[in-house]
């Protein structure tokens, strides 16, 4: 396998210096690409150093506090598109991490058979993945979700409306892996020297879990703000027919 330098890793900086040209030359600023590479950059490095010391000392502990900051920091950044809807934090929470924790448990007990469940090495990445593929769909469903019901639209129709869109991204890898793209961990499997074999059978795993989790947390997801919204329609309805009748009095 080779090793990237520190030094060699800095030729890395030319496409971001090339977006951010292009920034600045049609919207005069190019800070957002600039600090949006930094920040990667000090995260992932952060994130190295964390990982090795949670490799070297595994703990039920700290892996199960790592993976509810993970949920809690993903459910809050599903958020973005509607980040005035607060009461949509509580469904994001349910969602991401009652689909990603089932297909985790499938995962390292059915398909790996992990003997321990809380080896950093093994759950971090994989809940990682999961993480951010169902964010990313819950994330499309309830911008999509509530765009339509302001539109005026029936609240079946928008919920179907909204897990079409989120599932678009989920079937468009599914058709295009192994035609158009090899999935970032069978590469990495495959430059580390793992046989394109298994490395492709751990990518099936990937591929079919982050489908399931993806839809089944906009499904979640889209179920919750469906009971939601009635709850409000109801009440609404019931406030107008109070009114009716103190006005007919």
């Amino acid at each position: 396998m080779h090793v990237i330098s520190w030094w060699s890793l800095a030729w890395c900086g030319i496409p971001v210096v090339l977006i951010a040209i292009v920034y600045a030359r049609w919207s005069g600023s190019a800070a957002e690409v600039l600090l949006s590479a930094a920040r990667m950059t000090l995260q992932l490095v952060a994130v190295g150093y964390v990982l090795v010391a949670l490799f070297d000392n595994p703990s039920p502990w700290v892996t199960t506090l790592v993976l509810t900051l993970m949920v809690a920091i993903a459910s809050w950044i599903a958020l973005r598109p509607v980040d005035h809807q607060r009461h949509y934090f509580i469904p994001t929470l349910i969602a991401l991490g009652c689909s990603a924790g089932l297909h985790l448990f499938i995962s390292l007990v059915l398909v790996i058979g992990v003997e321990t469940w809380y080896e950093p090495r093994v759950i971090i990445p994989l809940a990682g993945m999961y993480f951010a593929n169902t964010m990313n769909a819950i994330s499309l469903a309830a911008e999509r979700y509530h765009s339509e019901l302001k539109e005026g639209k029936p609240e079946p129709q928008a919920r179907l409306t909204a897990f079409q869109a989120a599932m678009i991204p989920q079937i468009n890898s599914l058709l295009a892996v192994g035609l158009v793209s090899l999935p970032g961990m069978m590469t990495g499997q495959i430059l580390s020297g793992v046989s394109p074999l298994i490395a492709v059978r751990y990518q099936i795993m990937i591929m079919t879990m982050v489908l399931g989790s993806g839809g089944c947390g906009a499904a979640l997801m889209l179920w919750q703000l469906g009971r939601q919204h009635c709850r409000q329609e109801s009440g609404r309805q019931g406030n107008d027919h109070r009114d009716i009748d103190q006005t007919g009095k």
